[in-house]
């Protein structure tokens, strides 16, 4: 699977890094904390140089139009961030989600998260970020996705409509990202793993775009039932282990594991973390 093409109908949108964001914003974020963000190592994005459209006021969302999903409006999960083998409190990350509306006529949902570095880590690195999906109430597919990036003193504002060939038509006025279909943000993708029917279909494949690339996410129930202990609680919970892809191969060193408590709300618990750079061990505190 190849990169997306970007159009930006305000500017192009450059791509030069050498390595990509998405497994840093993939579980909650919490990499991303870890090692600080495209600021530092992009530079500012043209594209987002002028605000992101915001949509319109919520109107009411006719309960018809969603699926049946395990999270709910009012919903809030806040983690803690551990890196490496000394398990350093590098961050915390909230995660909400904000509501159900109307997003330019298709019933959507609003996911929220939060991050910042903490300790020592936001010594080295401080880091204020917000990510903002509207996600497809239909398909959980991404709609919209919105980064608003504070690292170091440095701020950074970058949104893209998300347009596939079942979809060409799209405000002018937008940056647009021209993606598969199917494709899911990362923040969007946490929530349809949540969704997901393990015990009917073991594996969930999709198209992930993380503002800079599109990659595809293979995501695998890899055990039933185990427990796990965090400062929320001991859970009950299965395993799902999930692979990044791009260009139909893996990337390097790089690995999650989501382990969804066997609730009614299939609440994520703990992502274990391996990367280029280290591991992280990503802990539900709050519910």
């Amino acid at each position: 699977m190849g990169n997306s093409t970007i159009e930006g109908r305000l500017q192009p949108i450059p791509m030069t890094r050498t390595y990509s964001p998405l497994p840093f914003r993939m579980a909650m974020l919490s990499c991303l904390l870890l090692l600080g963000g495209t600021l530092a190592l992009s530079g500012p994005s043209r594209g987002a140089q002028r605000p992101p459209r915001r949509p319109p006021p919520a109107r009411p969302s006719p309960e018809a139009a969603a699926v049946a999903v395990p999270f709910r409006s009012g919903e809030g999960l806040t983690f803690r961030i551990l890196w490496s083998k000394f398990s350093v409190n590098a961050g915390k990350v909230d995660l909400s989600v904000v509501e159900r509306r109307d997003f330019f006529g298709r019933v959507a949902w609003h996911f929220q998260a939060i991050a910042h570095s903490m300790d020592t880590m936001r010594i080295v690195y401080a880091l204020d970020d917000q990510f903002d999906s509207y996600t497809d109430a239909a398909q959980l597919t991404s709609l919209q996705y919105e980064m608003y990036l504070h690292e170091q003193g440095k701020q950074q504002n970058s949104s893209w409509r998300m347009s596939t060939a079942d979809n060409p038509s799209l405000p002018a006025n937008i940056a647009i990202a021209q993606v598969l279909p199917g494709t899911r943000d990362p923040i969007g993708l946490l929530y349809a793993l949540r969704a997901a029917d393990w015990k009917r279909a073991p594996e969930f494949r999709a198209p992930v775009f993380d503002g800079h690339n599109l990659y595809e996410v293979v995501a695998r129930l890899e055990q039933s039932s185990g427990e796990v202990m965090v400062p929320a609680g001991q859970f009950v919970a299965s395993c799902i282990s999930v692979r990044v892809l791009q260009r139909g191969k893996d990337l390097e060193s790089t690995h999650f594991s989501l382990w969804l408590a066997q609730n009614a709300a299939h609440t994520p618990v703990l992502i274990e973390a391996e990367i280029p750079f280290g591991t992280a061990r990503i802990e539900l505190t709050a519910q």
